[in-house]
């Protein structure tokens, strides 16, 4: 099996967000034992594992140093391109995932049709929320509410009043890994609207996937998309730039673009670091 390290949503290497991504050679998948450890040793937020069906078809199953997740948005883009520039994917190509089915355009860019957005519920006891950020005791404001959203995965999507307040969040990861489990939630994806051409700067945090924060989340910030269209903040058609990873030093630009049947396409470039195979396997 080849592994490849790709950067996504950047078009330089050592920027962006990482994916391990294995290109299988096989029909089938190996053991989850099996694709758990390479996931650890590779230790990156999630790696994903690629079997080609046909031409145009294609499995990904994903996986983080800790579990197995149903979808990774950056983890599909950093694939498909990769498959491009390896000959094997280009044009439109059919995804299947535990997610369900995902429409790709595979090319130097890569867009991935998300799977439908979803309101998933509204959180109204907001309080141990803040605290786990790190700000309890603050005043915060915000005309909008914290809401979890799924368009594949279900994430808390959490407003703050200003960027200033959101890159010196000081999260405790115990307290958003219990919260997110109580909900059955994937992460805290914690936005703040600034005045710089942005639709959003944005942070992510996972530990309960053993993520602390994420430099670019695919699926989180399609979402981000959809809650804003329903918040009232977007049209029913638009496109977005959101950026996300600037407290890591891995600046990501995630576009994303919805349409009025509700569909959400998210997009973005990204660049190969490395390539090797496992020796023993």
């Amino acid at each position: 099996m080849n592994y490849f390290i790709v950067d996504a949503f950047t078009d330089k290497p050592f920027g962006g967000n990482p994916a391990g991504v294995v290109l299988l050679d096989s029909d089938s998948f190996p053991k989850e034992e099996l694709m758990l450890k390479i996931a650890a040793e590779l230790r990156y937020s999630e790696t994903a594992f690629v079997r080609r069906d046909g031409e145009k078809e294609f499995t990904i199953r994903y996986f983080t140093p800790k579990a197995e997740v149903e979808l990774c948005g950056h983890a599909t883009i950093a694939s498909f391109f990769l498959l491009h520039k390896k000959g094997l994917a280009s044009g439109q190509c059919l995804c299947h995932t535990k997610a369900g089915d995902l429409t790709i355009e595979a090319g130097d860019k890569v867009l991935m049709q998300m799977a439908k957005p979803c309101i998933v519920a509204t959180v109204e006891a907001t309080e141990e929320i803040y605290r786990a950020l790190g700000l309890y005791g603050q005043n915060i404001f915000c005309p909008y509410t914290v809401q979890i959203v799924s368009a594949g995965l279900p994430d808390f999507m959490i407003p703050l009043p200003d960027v200033a307040t959101l890159q010196s969040l000081q999260p405790d990861m115990e307290a958003i890994a219990a919260i997110t489990k109580k909900y059955d939630a994937v992460s805290f994806h914690v936005f703040a609207f600034g005045d710089d051409g942005y639709t959003a700067h944005v942070r992510d945090f996972a530990p309960l996937y053993d993520i602390p924060e994420e430099s670019a989340t695919g699926t989180a910030n399609a979402s981000l998309t959809y809650y804003l269209q329903q918040n009232g903040r977007l049209g029913t058609e638009a496109e977005c730039a959101f950026i996300q990873g600037e407290a890591m030093g891995r600046p990501s630009v995630i576009a994303t673009r919805i349409l009025p049947d509700g569909n959400i396409f998210v997009g973005g470039t990204a660049a190969i670091v490395s390539e090797d195979f496992f020796k023993t396997i």
